[in-house]
């Protein structure tokens, strides 16, 4: 019948048909697509993939979700709802800060989850759970919901960014199969050269003088900053520039 064909994006409004006897539940379907996804990667998973690992044909599973993005949309759904949103206490700062905290938690646990969040809207019922608080943080150091939106956005982008780094040196450990410090001792020698050499001095300095923090200083003194930001452009009066081609507000 016409209008009934899969529409994408319409996952969380379409009513779910209960699995068959020895079927698995869309539930278990889930489950077992994140566990693969943490495991090896978004491009390790497949329906047919799933399928097997659950002892079942791939047709089944079409019968409970329509297709990978749509098992896609689920499983961040899935994994949002691991933990619950922080409890806003009215302090802004604390509070944006308990959500950045929790989306870090949740971007080092499963990898592939930061490209999804960034690259598609997160409309399942967790997801928007989350969304809701963070604008409810927001909200507590500028009642101007555009703005609110945007410091959001802002705070969201530094967690991504700051986790990408973390993820990627996850990533080299595996491709290399070195520790940190084992690369460090690796290069070490070529290093020696270069700070030898003079022609790099604040390099150098970096090198011999500089702490090194761990990952969850940089990732707390990179967000202080990003907050400390966002309150002196709302506290100043700022408000989001327009780009040269954005048309006027009406």
């Amino acid at each position: 019948m016409a209008g009934q064909e899969h529409q994408p994006g319409v996952v969380w409004n379409r009513d779910r048909r209960v699995p068959r006897r020895q079927a698995p539940s869309v539930e278990r379907i889930v489950a077992r697509a994140v566990a693969i996804a943490d495991a090896e990667g978004l491009s390790a998973l497949s329906m047919r993939r799933v399928a097997a690992d659950l002892g079942s044909g791939t047709a089944s599973l079409y019968r409970y979700v329509a297709s990978r993005d749509e098992l896609l949309d689920l499983m961040i759904d899935a994994v949002r709802g691991e933990e619950e949103p922080p409890a806003l206490t009215g302090d802004w700062r604390a509070d944006l800060t308990a959500v950045a905290r929790r989306l870090r938690a949740d971007l080092l646990r499963h990898p592939w989850l930061g490209s999804e969040l960034t690259g598609r809207p997160t409309l399942g019922p967790h997801s928007l759970r989350h969304a809701d608080v963070a604008l409810g943080a927001a909200t507590a150091l500028t009642p101007d919901i555009t703005l609110a939106a945007h410091v959001v956005d802002t705070v969201l982008a530094y967690v991504f960014g700051s986790v990408a780094g973390e993820l990627a040196e996850a990533q080299a450990q595996r491709r290399t199969g070195l520790t940190e410090d084992q690369w460090r001792a690796s290069v070490g020698p070529y290093i020696r050269e270069v700070i030898a050499s003079g022609a790099y001095p604040l390099f150098a300095r970096r090198v011999t003088e500089a702490e090194d923090p761990t990952p969850d200083q940089r990732f707390e003194f990179g967000l202080a900053c990003v907050l400390d930001g966002v309150a002196a452009r709302v506290h100043s009066g700022g408000r989001v520039a327009a780009g040269p081609d954005s048309p006027p507000r009406q």
